[in-house]
């Protein structure tokens, strides 16, 4: 075997591991907490379907598909950090980068380098496929809390208002996503979803 084959190996037994790493949100039926290769996966259906409602008139979705699909894999080193969790949050991006550089660099050099640049993109939200991966990434959650009834929300103690200033980078994504996002908030607040904040 080759030693390019070798270590494009490794990485996939490695990220095999995605599949482990449950998320605090649970799937849309409530029956369990969601894992995060799942959550890779529906963002990457979430792409396709509702990429004509990006801001960006002209996208390279196969790149918004590439950045959902690895966004999360540092987390196999870093674990899932609530995204309301200030205090876990404070370390993250240090702790986030040292997973990426070990995760990512199973791969020969230039799958490495590929990899390491989309999960850059991704955490600087600053291409159109990046703020529209972004977007994605936290309407996802959001439905789950709604379809539960604030599940994670309440269990975490998260306010309206926090679950709203928190999100609302959505609408650099996608401004349709954002109203959407709004009027489901809304609903929650009238029902209660919320925890105590």
């Amino acid at each position: 075997m080759s030693e390019r084959l070798s270590r494009q190996l490794a990485f996939i037994v490695e990220v095999d591991k995605v599949k482990t790493i449950l998320r605090r949100t649970r799937l849309f039926d409530g029956s369990r907490r969601e894992n995060d290769a799942e959550h890779s996966w529906h963002l990457s259906i979430m792409a396709m379907v509702l990429a004509e409602h990006a801001n960006a008139g002209s996208l390279d979705l196969f790149k918004v598909v590439k950045i959902v699909l690895i966004h999360d894999l540092v987390e196999i080193d870093a674990g899932d950090i609530a995204i309301y969790d200030s205090t876990a949050r404070a370390d993250k991006r240090q702790i986030e980068r040292k997973a990426a550089q070990r995760i990512f660099g199973l791969l020969p050099d230039d799958q490495r380098d590929e990899m390491a640049a989309l999960w850059e993109e991704f955490e600087a939200r600053e291409s159109a496929e990046a703020k529209f991966a972004a977007a994605l990434d936290r309407v996802e959650p959001i439905l789950q809390n709604y379809l539960t009834q604030g599940y994670a929300w309440k269990k975490l103690g998260v306010s309206g208002e926090k679950v709203r200033s928190t999100n609302e980078h959505i609408k650099d994504g996608s401004e349709a996503l954002w109203e959407y996002v709004e009027e489901i908030l809304k609903e929650c607040l009238e029902n209660d979803y919320f925890g105590a904040g």
